[in-house]
């Protein structure tokens, strides 16, 4: 009896194992593909899941994020037959579980080789200088290749980059000599639009200088001209009044004379000093009134009575 309730025992302790063992958590962004008897029954997403015992199993664990696959360089000639090396990088996801257990036996080698025939495929239609300047264009066909490829196989390729590429050793040299070259003429250039900018500033600084010399001499032309017309006219107006007022005092003077009755011979003599002035001056010849001459034969013969007595 004893021996029973062990056996009973250790008989439910198997099934309890059994029963554990059958029970599954599915990860997030990964799926079981399951089997019954070899054939295949169901694919599991996330969560909690419970297979037959003996009958079900685990046939892949398959993981459905986007992946990453760097290839080796491949060896690719070009349509003008220059032989370069070219490593790419394919970004991919699993898309169907199913067909990506049972559609090929080895997915990413798969892969890789459809990879290295469509880029060499790809890469003998085009030349040097446009498969190192094409690399969008290349990297589209390459995954619109691919995608319809893998297709079959539950696999989408997202996206398809060159890494590198290796031109041989001798066409590096070529394009180094070719890019110094380049360099090299891209700065005479600039040189010389630099030279020719300078030279048109210092141009254009000595057409403005001498504008602004022209325009400042003229300004102060015209500045001299009116300090001296304004000179002109103030000497005018100092003598127009001078004038004025010799005038003014010539009158003056004839009004008090009159006022104060002066006789003809204050007259007479007031004349003669006037003739007197006359002859001091630069003149050659003089006219003389007949009055005046009368008036200085009186003055001698005056003179002479004095002298006599």
């Amino acid at each position: 009896m004893p021996v029973v309730g062990i056996v009973v025992a250790i008989l439910v302790v198997i099934a309890l194992g059994i029963a554990v063992s059958c029970i599954k958590v599915v990860p997030q962004a990964e799926a079981f593909v399951i089997e019954r008897l070899g054939a295949y029954q169901t694919t599991w997403d996330r969560g909690l899941k419970f297979k037959t015992p003996f009958i079900d199993r685990i046939a892949k664990r398959v993981n459905l994020k986007e992946q990453v696959a760097d290839f080796p360089p491949q060896p690719v000639i070009t349509k003008d037959n220059v032989t370069m090396r070219i490593d790419t990088v394919v970004f991919y996801q699993i898309t169907d579980p199913k067909l990506f257990t049972y559609g090929v036996e080895n997915p990413l080698l798969a892969i890789e080789n459809l990879t290295a025939t469509t880029l060499r495929n790809i890469i003998g239609d085009l030349e040097l200088d446009q498969t190192l300047t094409s690399r969008e264009t290349i990297n589209t066909k390459m995954r619109s290749t691919l995608d319809i490829a893998t297709d079959p196989w539950g696999i989408k390729v997202n996206r398809v980059e060159l890494k590198n590429i290796i031109p041989p050793a001798a066409i590096q040299d070529a394009m180094e000599k070719q890019m110094k070259a380049e360099r090299e003429r891209r700065e005479s250039i600039l040189r010389a639009e630099g030279e020719k900018k300078s030279t048109i500033l210092v141009a254009e600084g000595k057409k403005e200088s001498a504008v602004l010399e022209a325009e400042a001499e003229k300004e102060a032309t015209i500045l001299r001209a009116e300090a001296e017309k304004q000179k002109m006219i103030r000497e005018a107006e100092g003598e127009a009044e001078a004038i004025l007022k010799v005038q003014q005092a010539n009158a003056e003077g004839i009004r008090l004379i009159r006022e104060a009755g002066a006789d003809k011979a204050v007259l007479t003599i007031k004349s003669l000093e006037a003739f007197e002035k006359a002859a001091d001056g630069q003149a050659t010849k003089i006219i003389i009134p007949s009055e005046i001459q009368g008036i200085a034969g009186l003055a001698e013969s005056v003179k002479e009575i004095v002298s006599t007595k």
